[in-house]
């Protein structure tokens, strides 16, 4: 069963570009770890909605891995300061269900 980590980021408007910017020019190296299956940022569409990080992978374990991994503490070296956030925000972890796709 497909992990999913769902990171809210309560972004002030003022840092939004900066925020994507970071990702955009990542590393990259969470997609290199095992069990990782992907990843998507979305963009909250008002001006006081939150960006919600997905991050997919095989199982809880692999996700868990991640987080004790160097890479993980590298790609969260140098955040954006304090006070680029809003109140709220945090991991919520699911399990898969359902899912559905369009067949490509």
């Amino acid at each position: 069963m497909q992990y999913v980590v769902a990171n809210r980021v309560p972004v002030k408007a003022e840092y939004r570009a900066e925020f994507e910017a970071r990702f955009q020019k990542r590393a990259g190296e969470v997609d290199k770890q095992p069990g990782f299956v992907r990843m998507e940022i979305l963009r909250p569409v008002n001006d006081d909605g939150v960006y919600v990080v997905l991050t997919h992978w095989v199982d809880q374990a692999a996700f868990e891995a991640w987080m004790k991994s160097d890479d993980f503490r590298a790609a969260h070296a140098n955040p954006l300061p304090k006070e680029a956030f809003g109140e709220g925000g945090g991991l919520e972890r699911h399990e898969v269900v359902i899912s559905a796709e369009v067949p490509r």
